[in-house]
Parts: structure tokens; sequence; C-alpha cells
């Protein structure tokens, strides 16, 4: 019996299994979020502030850009002399989230942003762009609005998973055409949940970082009401 011809069948067999059981290996890894993949990356950046007469790996971002994108990680910065490769899951490696700092100027602390709501709300933008003017349905604070979604060609209205709370989180609109994710049901259960005394008039998103990896990204400042203590959009002295 010719043995070459019994091996090559398994050989192709093996090789096709290889091939089908990497990516779906890769993918979860690129998917997940891993504490101790946080810890690496903190531990790099404490590493390059301390070699770096307390400069932070960070790309620089425009003085306009919301506070929790505002600091993003450059990896080419800690790779490899700090860490010898950027997470699975980042974005530098095809991974779905972005390594940020917070409190970048007093405790620079890592966290991630999920950058599917990033692809969403490019989507929701380009189907306005197409019809031409922003669907406005129902005002819901000064300069904020829904969208009516039926009318740039959505079914159904997209939504996207809270990387807090795992429920569906809905999107906004301000007067300027800006697409904002909506966190006051996270916010809500935040707020029933936490010991801090809260004020009305600041910023809580920050309820929301303490324990969690993530960050609320694509979000609009909020506040407490006073008398309901419910979350409500924070408006600035120009609205």
């Amino acid at each position: 019996m010719n043995k070459s011809r019994f091996y090559l069948p398994v050989i192709i067999i093996l090789l096709t299994l290889t091939g089908c059981m990497y990516p779906e290996e890769k993918l979860v890894q690129n998917q997940v979020p891993y504490k101790d993949q946080i810890d690496s990356v903190q531990s790099a950046v404490d590493q390059y502030k301390e070699a770096n007469t307390g400069l932070l790996p960070i790309k620089t971002r425009d003085a306009e850009t919301p506070i929790y994108q505002k600091y993003p990680i450059e990896f080419k910065k800690i790779v490899p002399k700090f860490i010898a490769e950027p997470p699975g899951n980042a974005f530098e490696s095809g991974g779905l989230f972005q390594y940020v700092l917070v409190d970048a100027e007093t405790n620079p602390t890592v966290k991630l942003i999920d950058l599917r709501m990033a692809d969403t709300i490019r989507e929701i933008k380009m189907r306005i762009k197409a019809n031409g003017y922003p669907p406005f349905k129902e005002q819901i604070a000064a300069n904020v609005y829904t969208l009516d979604f039926k009318k740039i060609g959505y079914k159904e209205e997209p939504v996207v998973v809270s990387p807090f709370t795992n429920q569906n989180l809905h999107f906004v609109i301000s007067t300027a055409g800006e697409i904002y994710v909506d966190y006051r049901s996270d916010l809500y259960q935040a707020v029933k949940s936490t010991e801090r005394e809260l004020n009305e008039g600041e910023d809580i998103r920050d309820i929301l970082v303490e324990n969690s990896m993530f960050v609320p990204a694509y979000s609009l400042p909020y506040t407490i009401n006073k008398e309901t203590k419910e979350p409500v959009f924070l408006q600035s002295e120009e609205d």
C-alpha cells in the first residue's frame, strides 16, 4: 500500500482543522476584555511614566476631544521595551477595544473603549448624510433629541450593548448633528448603588468608571436631578 496516498488526506484534514481553529481562538481573544491584559498595560504605562519624567505614552488629541476619548495609549511608545506587544483585544492587534487613560493628570489609569459603538455611530451618520438631514424625533433635553430611524432606512432601532450592564443602550443626536450613546439607564442603576454624595450640576459619569474596565465613550455629560435623584443630561451655560 502506498503510505503517501494514506497520509496525504490526513495531513489535509489536520491543516484544515488547524486553520479553522486558529481564527476562532483568535476571534475570541480579540473580542473579550481581560483584566490581566489591562494590568499588563497599566504596568507598562507606569514604567514608561517613571522612565520619562512623568510623560505618558499617549497620542496627541485636540483639546476639544471628549474626555473619555482624549487620552488613547500609543503602543509604539511602550512596545517592546515595557510590554512585548499590544494585547490581542487591542485595536492595534485587530481587536475590538481601544486602550485609553482616565485621570491622566492625577492618577493615569488604563480603561477600555468598545469600538463597536463607533462602528454603529459611523453607520448612522452615513445614513443621515445620504438622507440629507437628521430626522429629529422627540426632544428629551435642551439640544438633545431622539431619531426617527425608519426615515434613514432602519427597520429596527439600532442599539449597542452596554459594557457596564450588558443592557441595550440607545442613541441620541444633538442639534449639531453629533450622535451619542445614551447611558441614562446605566447611570440610573449606578446612582442607586453608589454611596457617594452626588451633587446637581456635577458630571456623574465617573461613577460608571470607578468599578469597571470601561469608560462611557461617545457620551454627553450627565448630572443628577436633585428632586428625583435620577440622571439627566447636564446642560451647559450656553444651552
